[in-house]
C-alpha cells in the first residue's frame, strides 16, 4: 500500500514510498517516461505533482513487475535452466540484438532485464542462439557450463560428477544427456538443496561476523574517546552501515534457518 505522509515536498525515497513502489521502480518509471521528473531544483517533487502520480505509479507497477531487474549473468542463468543448455551473457547480448529481449534499463553501466521478460522468451529462440554460438559442441558441455544448466556451484558438479563417475570428453566436456540424468534425479536434487542452503547460511554467518566485528570495534574506539585514550570520536558513518547490515543479515539467516516447506 502507498505510504501515507503528508509534505510539501518529496525526495527521492519518499517519491517511491508515496506511489507504492519500490525504489527500482521510479528510476525505470522515469526512464520510460511514465513518471515525472522533479519540479523543485531538479532533485525533488512538488506535493501537487506527486497527487498527479499516483495512476502514473500503477501504470509503472503494470508495465514492470514488482521483480527486480536482473543482469546478463544472472539472465543467462535463467534460461540455461529453462532450456538445458549452457547459456552465456554473449548469448543475451544476441538475443537483444535479434529484437527478441528488451533491455529495460541499466545499473552501474550494464544493462538490465525483467525476469518475466526473460520467463516469457522463446525457448527455441534461446535454443537456436546458442547452437549457433557453440557449433559441433552444442551437444556437449564444460563443467562450468554443466553446473550453470544444474543451477549448481562448480565444486558441487565437480564432486557429484566423480561421485557419479562422468566420463568427459578430450575436452573435458560431458554430454548433455548425462547432465539432464543428473537434474532428473530427485533425490540429488534434494541433497544439493541441501547443501546449497547450508553454504548460503555458512557465507551470510561469515557477513553478520563482519559487521559485529565493525560494531565491537567501534564501540571500542568510542570507549577510548570517554575514557580520554583518543583525541577524536570514532565517525559514526561505519556503524550505521554495520547496524543496518547486521538488521538485514539476521533477518536473512532467520528466513534461511526456517524449516523447508
Amino acid at each position: 500500500m502507498p505510504v501515507q505522509i503528508n509534505r510539501a515536498q518529496y525526495g527521492a525515497h519518499q517519491f517511491a514510498g508515496h506511489l507504492g513502489l519500490t525504489r527500482w521502480q521510479p528510476r525505470v518509471g522515469l526512464e520510460h517516461g511514465i513518471l515525472p521528473g522533479p519540479d523543485l531544483d531538479g532533485e525533488r517533487w512538488s506535493a501537487d505533482l506527486v497527487e498527479e502520480c499516483r495512476e502514473a505509479g500503477k501504470d509503472v507497477i503494470a508495465r514492470f513487475g514488482d521483480e527486480t531487474p536482473i543482469g546478463s549473468a544472472r539472465a543467462a542463468d535463467r534460461l540455461a535452466a529453462r532450456v538445458n543448455l549452457d547459456v552465456e551473457r554473449r548469448d543475451i547480448e544476441v538475443l537483444v540484438a535479434q529484437g527478441a529481449l528488451n533491455v529495460v534499463s541499466s545499473f552501474r553501466g550494464y544493462p538490465v532485464y525483467l525476469m518475466r521478460d526473460l520467463d516469457r522468451l522463446d525457448l527455441d529462440t534461446v535454443r537456436t542462439v546458442v547452437i549457433a554460438r557453440k557449433g559441433p559442441l552444442t551437444d556437449t558441455v564444460d563443467a562450468g557450463g554443466a553446473a550453470t544448466i544444474l543451477g549448481w556451484p562448480r565444486r558441487t558438479f565437480d564432486r557429484i560428477a566423480t561421485e557419479r563417475g562422468l566420463t568427459a570428453d578430450r575436452l573435458g566436456r560431458y554430454t548433455l544427456p548425462d547432465i539432464e540424468a543428473l537434474r532428473q534425479d530427485d533425490d540429488l536434487a534434494r541433497e544439493i538443496a541441501d547443501e546449497k542452503r547450508r553454504l548460503t547460511l555458512a557465507s551470510t554467518r561469515r557477513t553478520e561476523a563482519h559487521a559485529e566485528d565493525v560494531v565491537r570495534a567501534w564501540v571500542l574506539r568510542c570507549s577510548a574517546y570517554v575514557d580520554g585514550d583518543a583525541d577524536r570520536p570514532p565517525d559514526i558513518g561505519p556503524l550505521s552501515r554495520a547496524l543496518r547490515s547486521l538488521g538485514a543479515v539476521r533477518a536473512k539467516i532467520e528466513g534461511q534457518e526456517a524449516p523447508a516447506s
